[in-house]
């Protein structure tokens, strides 16, 4: 062998050995990475950004006061004539029957235990302040003068969008943040308030009118567009509020609400923010300038919006981040028939052609999630109110916790075999019962 030949040599069989091991190790340098100087900071940053958005979604109000205490003066008519306000008040026994929830960490351990007796009143409106002081009522914070009396109100994204899992006694127990509280009649709770002159002003109706309309939408209903289009009822009569939707497995879907165009996470959480709590702060969205779409909001300059000093705004990041990390809840053993999962789950992404648009993981489409009526079988009522007219593809994982209601964004469907045979009908898929039952199963288990 010539002196060449061992020059070649010496140069590239070290670098053959070299690429022979790297690519022969057990695992890919590409899913080994290495921890830089800046990882400590972006898993500190994760931690108070996750710290600082659940505190934000349990307790923020955006200095919505000024509406829900102030302005409608709600407080009154909670605390009652013999606490200083008006009426015969708001007991516990009353606050759990419209749905509301009590955080059972929060309650005092001398009030818990005196609950587990059975020796609190609950029909006394006393009992509820002493449940606002501990701030044990989900969503809702009360705010108490040098007199021990409740002096204003304010709520939270928590009041709809998380509830209890009744551990302690039906409507108190552990928070389930992110979860749609169905059992909340946000209509009969905002006709309590002695003045609603805020809305009979906005709307340009009479207060028995926003009564009516608000007792219209019934436990687990809420209309977020009303304030925009004034649209209260459909044109069959039926009330135009919609199912209160989860707020958990968000991460990675676009469309955030049933209806298209409006925008994701944060867009929704600073809409609602402003114009759905009526918190102080700062909101653009020159869409609702539009006057034949969404007359009540162009009239009022709803899309521009500055009720300073701004109160939302610097929370928006931190509760996009919280919203983002709650999980889908895992189905319970033993509350669906895994044999007939397996099997529907053939037909899901299959026969029934379910996957075409609720594409596994996420469970609806990545980019933009949206269909018009006549795609899916159904009116364009709902859909006509929202920028883009059009709905979303509802991510499905979680089904079983917002049962309660029915199934769509106004609970047309009453069960998911509903669902199925709608679909069954309209895409003529001739399914047989065996394969529906089977599909109604699969979707138990996501």
């Amino acid at each position: 062998m010539d002196s060449k030949t061992l020059r070649w040599l010496a140069v590239v069989f070290p670098a053959m050995v070299l690429a022979v091991w790297f690519f022969s190790t057990p695992t890919a340098r590409a899913d080994r990475p290495t921890l830089s100087a800046m990882d400590p900071a972006v898993t500190e940053n994760a931690r108070l950004m996750l710290d600082e958005g659940r505190r934000v979604f349990r307790f923020e109000t955006f200095g919505d006061e000024a509406f829900w205490g102030d302005t409608l003066k709600l407080h009154q008519a909670i605390a009652g004539s013999k606490l200083g306000g008006v009426g015969p008040g708001v007991s516990p026994k009353t606050a759990l029957s419209v749905g509301l929830k009590v955080d059972a960490d929060a309650v005092p351990p001398a009030v818990a235990a005196a609950l587990k007796a059975g020796t609190v009143d609950l029909d006394d409106p006393a009992s509820t302040m002493v449940l606002l002081k501990a701030n044990a009522v989900v969503g809702v914070t009360g705010h108490f003068g040098s007199n021990g009396q409740l002096s204003s109100l304010g709520v939270q994204c928590a009041f709809c969008h998380s509830t209890v899992d009744d551990s302690f006694a039906p409507g108190i127990g552990h928070r389930l943040d992110g979860w749609a509280n169905r059992d909340l009649d946000v209509g009969a709770i905002v006709s309590l308030a002695p003045d609603l002159s805020a809305y009979t002003h906005l709307l340009g109706v009479d207060e028995s009118t926003v009564k009516k309309v608000l007792a219209s939408w019934g436990p687990g209903k809420f209309d977020a567009l009303l304030n925009l289009d004034g649209k209260a009822f459909r044109p069959d009569g039926k009330p135009a509020a919609t199912l209160i939707p989860p707020a958990f497995g968000l991460a990675g879907v676009n469309q955030h609400t049933w209806t298209g165009g409006w925008g994701n996470i944060p867009y929704w959480n600073a809409y609602v923010a402003n114009l759905e709590l009526n918190g102080r702060g700062i909101f653009l969205d020159t869409r609702l300038d539009d006057a034949q779409q969404y007359p009540v909001a162009a009239r009022a300059k709803l899309g521009h919006r500055r009720n300073g000093p701004d109160m939302v705004s610097t929370h928006m990041a931190a509760l996009d981040f919280y919203q983002l990390a709650l999980p889908v809840p895992t189905p319970k053993p033993g509350t669906f028939d895994t044999a007939a999962a397996t099997r529907g789950q053939a037909a899901f992404t299959g026969k029934a052609q379910c996957s075409t648009c609720h594409v596994p993981p996420l469970f609806t489409e990545a980019g933009w999630n949206a269909h018009k009526g006549s795609e899916i079988g159904i009116d364009n009522f709902q859909s006509d109110r929202s920028p883009d007219r059009s709905y979303r593809t509802a991510p499905l994982r979680g089904l079983t916790t917002h049962a309660k209601g029915g199934f769509y964004h106004d609970g047309r469907f009453q069960d998911l075999l509903s669902v199925i045979e709608h679909y069954n009908e309209f895409l003529k898929l001739a399914l047989s019962d065996a394969e529906k039952r089977d599909l109604v199963e699969y979707l138990k288990s996501l």
